[in-house]
């Protein structure tokens, strides 16, 4: 899966013949999933036509201050949306604007207000490219913290041979993914997550266990890889699937099994997240064959199983280590005495008294619980949201104790 993923790029296309070229790099970005909008100078219209950009992008072009009836085109509100622009090809003439300021187009207005990374793929003719002007002003947009995708060396529309090409659709495109790649908040992080139920047997067709689907932990281990960590997901006995063969998958049945999987793994982790629902017995006697109805009543005697937050916490060291706690009452007291008891980093609290939230359900409502901060509440969210914000937390409070 693509780090560009649902990320909002934003593409300026000036007006030189390396124009042709963009609606390549659009179909690029949209192939790794990118979210694009593109806009363009004027000029550029007769180089590339907005109908086959747009095609590409799913998305109107817009190249003007204002759209029919007297709307605006909201160029602050283009570079607030955007996680990154990139203008491609950029041409002499706006390298020359960006480096001073000058605004007369809708390209330059969207550049001045972005908060964004940007990205510029510089195209124009060898002598040009080299002239010193050039390369001051390709210095300047470093000195402003833009980001210089060199032009490449090749036949140029002059016929001369030298540096000056745009970069090709898809080196411009890894450039980005290497950007974000980088700057992912978990990136060379390893985490480790159960995920699910465990079932405990009685006999070869009945066992013990629960309701957990295992959504909430399937959930962050997807979310951990887009957040660049490698993944290693624990998962009990559950229906779902998950496509990315970034994650290592460890499919177990047991309590016994999951502790097992988790310990051979645990020395190699940053940090390790409890999401599953590990059965808290299992009966003491397994029987190898289906026990057969013979009378009105049946006793199983239960054993305990290990605790494998608890003893995960007693060997922990410097690792991160989260659990989830599923209250029906006193949930906060209960949570926070699970933490202290465990000797977790932080505990997940949900609660089954919350409509939306518990087992088997599209969304949670959880409440993080620490040791040094106040707990934090959230609203009821998809699980895919929760996920995200429990490892936002935990990538701020991992660059905090760094």
């Amino acid at each position: 899966m693509s780090v560009l993923k649902n990320k909002k790029i934003l593409l300026a296309v000036t007006a030189g013949i390396a124009a042709y070229k963009t609606p390549l790099l659009v179909r690029e970005l949209v192939k790794k999933n990118a979210d694009v909008r593109v806009i363009i100078t004027p000029e550029a219209l007769e180089f590339v036509t907005p109908l086959t950009l747009s095609t590409l992008s799913g998305k109107p072009v817009e190249w003007e201050f204002t759209k029919e009836k007297g709307q605006w085109n909201n160029h602050v509100e283009m570079g607030l949306w955007a996680d990154l622009m990139i203008i491609a090809p950029l041409t002499a003439r706006t390298l020359s604007a960006m480096a001073d300021g000058y605004c007369d187009n809708l390209v330059m207005a969207t550049y001045l207000s972005a908060k964004c990374p940007v990205f510029v793929a510089p195209a124009m003719d060898l002598d040009m490219y080299q002239h010193p002007s050039t390369q001051n002003n390709l210095q300047k947009l470093i000195e402003n913290g833009n980001h210089v995708i060199p032009a490449a060396s090749g036949e140029l529309a002059s016929g001369l041979i030298g540096q000056g090409r745009m970069e090709e659709p898809e080196n411009i495109a890894q450039f980005i993914e290497e950007f974000f790649q980088k700057n992912q908040p978990l990136q060379g992080k390893k985490i480790l997550v159960s995920a699910g139920p465990t079932y405990e047997p009685i006999d070869p067709v009945r066992f013990i266990g629960n309701h957990s689907s295992g959504k909430m932990g399937f959930e962050i281990a997807k979310k951990a890889e887009e957040m660049g960590a490698e993944v290693t997901l624990v998962a009990g006995p559950t229906s779902l699937s998950i496509d990315n063969q970034k994650i290592t998958r460890i499919d177990v049945v047991s309590a016994l099994e999951m502790k097992d999987a988790i310990d051979e793994k645990f020395d190699q982790q940053d940090v390790i997240i409890m999401a599953a629902a590990v059965a808290d017995y299992r009966p003491k006697e397994v029987f190898d064959k289906k026990i057969k109805k013979k009378t009105d009543e049946m006793s199983i005697e239960l054993v305990k199983n290990p605790d494998i937050l608890k003893y995960l916490g007693t060997k922990k060291s410097d690792k991160f280590l989260v659990g989830f706690a599923l209250e029906t009452n006193n949930a906060l007291e209960h949570a926070k005495g699970k933490l202290l008891s465990k000797n977790a980093d932080m505990i997940v609290l949900n609660s089954l008294e919350d409509e939306g939230a518990g087992f088997g359900k599209e969304t949670n409502k959880v409440t993080f619980v620490t040791r040094d901060q106040p707990a934090q509440s959230f609203p009821l969210k998809s699980k895919a949201e929760v996920a995200e914000d429990i490892l936002n937390f935990i990538a701020q409070n991992l660059k905090k104790n760094a």
